[in-house]
């Protein structure tokens, strides 16, 4: 099973769905994108989410597989994508990534911008995206210098209803801020969304999928995930009502239920 995590991630955060995964039968690999976990960072501060153009990330993902056409990783395989790792699998499928079925948490096949930030702002900060400004972090609601997780921020958060995932990712933050950036750059994001938006041209890919999303949902856009649900047949949505972005982060009931969701899914396509 192929995990592509979303922005902010790192391959330690799923190592407890590893494992739950890996006794439901699936071995999983991963990877730190470029810029973020204990990938080389492109920016002289290392707390900037930068990237300087989107598909970048598909140099890393074909990294990646490269490393799994050794005789011991005989397949099949399978992929599991959260919210910018969604972005990234979409456009790999389209391009002939091969996989038995996908599962997708949150995608971010669109992302929610904040209020203030409307068609104007958008246009200046694709201008501005082409410009030195690009390393500058994006003002915020959508960016800043704050780390990821911290615990006097969880009131509010758009990531989790459960305190305890929160004190913990927060914690080993703490323990190893080399994992953490902060929020994204001018670059990231114009390239975020200029990549929202051409994702919406490409056809659904012609294999079975499932996505997850959480029924308090502040991230991504859930009018671009229905969009894409109803181009693509052999696709099925699941809401968890209580959940936020990161179905993984949430209480235990959530976190079980959807891996189980996950494991049934893809034991049917065997």
């Amino acid at each position: 099973m192929l995990i592509l995590s979303g922005r902010t991630e790192y391959a330690e955060k799923y190592g407890e769905a590893a494992l739950a995964l890996q006794a439901a039968g699936f071995s999983a690999a991963t990877i730190d994108w470029r810029g973020q976990g204990l990938s080389q960072r492109l920016l002289p501060d290392p707390r900037k989410g930068h990237v300087s153009r989107f598909t970048d990330y598909q140099l890393d993902l074909a990294a990646l597989t490269a490393e799994l056409r050794a005789p011991e990783f005989p397949g099949p395989f399978f992929l599991l994508a959260h919210s910018m790792g969604g972005a990234i699998a979409l456009r790999a499928l389209a391009e002939g990534l091969s996989v038995r079925a996908a599962a997708f948490l949150a995608p971010m096949w669109g992302i929610r911008m904040p209020a203030p930030i409307g068609g104007l702002a958008l246009q200046s900060l694709a201008a501005a995206a082409r410009t030195p400004l690009a390393a500058h972090y994006a003002p915020p609601p959508a960016g800043g210098a704050a780390p990821s997780f911290r615990i006097a921020d969880f009131a509010g958060n758009p990531l989790t209803s459960d305190p305890r995932r929160w004190r913990e990712m927060a914690d080993y933050l703490c323990a190893c801020p080399d994992r953490d950036i902060a929020g994204p750059t001018i670059g990231w994001l114009a390239e975020a969304l200029a990549e929202c938006r051409a994702l919406r041209s490409l056809p659904s890919p012609s294999l079975p999928a499932l996505i997850l999303t959480g029924g308090q949902e502040r991230i991504v856009s859930r009018t671009a995930i229905r969009h894409r649900l109803a181009a693509w047949p052999e696709a099925f949505c699941h809401e968890e009502p209580e959940a936020a972005h990161e179905l993984l982060m949430e209480c235990q009931e959530i976190r079980d239920s959807t891996l189980a969701r996950v494991a049934r899914f893809f034991r049917a396509a065997l």
